[in-house]
């Protein structure tokens, strides 16, 4: 069904602005041969598409770097298309409100602009499509973000917690480097506690046996939890039997284990500071469908009454099914979202899926922070929702009027 969506977006973006360009540029302006030609580079990528959708799970490289090439030449021609139209229906709307005729400077101003403008920001988009896929995964940021509560312990007053999530280890192939300069990151933030919220594989176990050694390298005071993500149940490829991909699943959590991770599988933990406590929660994934909801939050929760409590959730959406209107729970961490890999000047198409999608949240003095996560999936880049590792800082703050 992803893919499917996928093919019908990329199916839209490279025919509708070839169609507008060679409507207005092409058809009447260039030789036959050349109008042969404007059509290929499109032809090539969507047959290209069809070879994918058909074998990609086994060429999975070969599959981000078409989509990546795809991206390239379809987006830069979407905004050509887009600037043109608007310059052209600039044109049209000034000439209604104006009736005396149009002095000749103004007619060259419009030539030029309408010849030069589209192509520059065309270009534009196209360098910075570039630098998304090039540098952009693994431009990591640092996000400070504080989440005050008259609940916690005063002992936990300036308490700091580490954040990553969405690693996807099948989506890098450097051989570790900048997962190493991601994990050295990590560490440098002296955290007292780091959480990871799922999806550390795209499927496969063995997708984290190379980077084992690196992940190992995360320390904090009070350890490094985690829970599962959607991607980590291997409900994206093909199994034999149901207890093939159990086994996978097994796999994972064994080998988390073995990094120093410990996997809370609808359970808690109880940290302290000398006579003071909070309740570190973690649930399975608990998500709308297609994804797997198999959290069972009552079941974590139980013998954590009266405590400061936070929950690590991979998906956003629990928080207002579940999180708020059935419990107590102060603050909780998600991920999942990537923010679509994409954002520019702080909007994401991800907002018209998820309602939180990046950031904190705030309702009643309850929070939720939705990592953007580490790593990426399917389209090799990140624009503007850069890899994030987050430092939470908890602060005690006096009782609510």
């Amino acid at each position: 069904m992803i893919l499917l969506r996928i093919s019908l977006f990329f199916l839209i973006l490279l025919l509708l602005p070839d169609w507008y360009i060679y409507r207005f540029y092409v058809k009447y302006s260039a030789k036959r041969w050349k109008k042969v030609l404007w059509w290929i580079p499109s032809i090539c990528l969507l047959l290209a598409l069809l070879f994918f959708v058909c074998f990609h799970h086994s060429m999975q490289h070969a599959f981000s770097v078409y989509l990546i090439t795809a991206l390239c030449l379809a987006v830069p021609k979407m905004v050509f298309m887009v600037c043109d139209l608007l310059i052209y229906l600039c044109k049209k709307l000034m000439r209604c409100f104006i009736k005396a005729p149009v002095p000749l400077s103004f007619i060259r101003l419009y030539k030029f602009t309408r010849r030069s403008v589209p192509l520059f920001v065309a270009i534009v988009t196209c360098v910075y499509l570039l630098f998304g896929a090039i540098f952009g995964k693994e431009f990591f940021e640092v996000k400070e973000v504080t989440f005050s509560s008259p609940d916690l312990p005063q002992a936990f007053d300036g308490y700091r917690i580490l954040q990553l999530s969405d690693i996807h280890s099948g989506s890098w192939n450097d051989g570790g480097e900048a997962l190493r300069r991601a994990m050295t990151l990590c560490n440098g933030q002296h955290p007292d506690l780091i959480v990871f919220t799922g999806d550390l594989v795209n499927s496969l176990a063995d997708e984290i046996k190379p980077y084992m050694s690196v992940f190992s390298q995360l320390k904090a005071k009070d350890g490094v939890y985690s829970v599962l993500g959607n991607h980590d149940y291997a409900t994206y490829v093909h199994w034999d039997s149901e207890s093939k991909r159990l086994a996978n699943v097994d796999t994972l959590i064994a080998r988390e284990k073995q990094m120093g991770w410990d996997m809370l599988m609808n359970e808690h933990r109880i940290l302290r500071r000398g006579n003071d406590s909070i309740a570190l929660i973690g649930v399975e994934n608990s998500g709308n469908p297609p994804f797997p909801n198999r959290g069972d939050l009552p079941k974590a929760l139980r013998g954590t009454e009266g405590m400061f409590k936070v929950l690590l959730s991979h998906d956003p959406t629990h928080w207002r099914r579940e999180v708020l209107p059935q419990t107590d729970i102060q603050l909780m961490l998600a991920g999942h979202t990537h923010d679509m890999q994409v954002s520019l000047f702080g909007f994401s198409f991800s907002k018209f899926i998820y309602p939180e999608h990046s950031g904190m949240y705030i309702d009643k003095g309850r929070g939720l922070y939705v990592n953007v996560g580490l790593g990426f999936v399917m389209f090799p880049m990140r624009l503007g929702a850069w890899p994030e590792i987050t430092v939470i800082t908890l602060k005690k703050t006096k009782a609510y009027n």
